[in-house]
């Protein structure tokens, strides 16, 4: 069993992955539009045909999925919730992703050394999704 965030974003799905490719060194390894799926019917908003329906992002081995919402749904709003990053045995890097990611965004608690001995930040980035980095070093 695999338990994986889903992420909703409210029609930049495709720029939030891009964003994420860069920050995460990751790559979007599946991307369904809505256009030619079974939701393309007379009912689908003509904006809506380029956004996705559907995306598998991967980052070193670990995957998360995302998709613009359904027309219509509210826009997301995340809570109760973060996205994690775990860079193990490398701080720099773990702080270059944590700084990325911040770009747009606001910090909450700034990339530096915790008292458990990690680096550890936390953020919620341009999106509105929120991020904790962690680096055990």
């Amino acid at each position: 069993m695999q338990v994986e965030a889903y992420l909703t974003f409210a029609g930049n799905c495709e720029e939030a992955l891009k964003f994420y490719e860069r920050c995460l060194d990751g790559r979007i390894v599946a991307l369904f539009r809505y256009e030619g799926s079974p939701m393309d019917n007379e009912q689908l908003p003509p904006d809506w045909k380029s956004r996705v329906m559907h995306a598998t992002f991967d980052a070193g081995g670990t995957r998360f999925m995302a998709s613009d919402g359904m027309p219509g749904q509210p826009a997301p709003h995340y809570a109760g919730f973060a996205m994690s990053v775990n860079i193990p045995r490398d701080k720099t890097l773990a702080k270059q992703a944590f700084n990325a990611l911040a770009e747009g965004g606001q910090v909450a608690v700034p990339f530096e050394k915790a008292f458990w001995g990690a680096h550890f930040g936390m953020l919620t980035d341009k999106f509105g999704v929120p991020w904790m980095v962690n680096s055990e070093d």
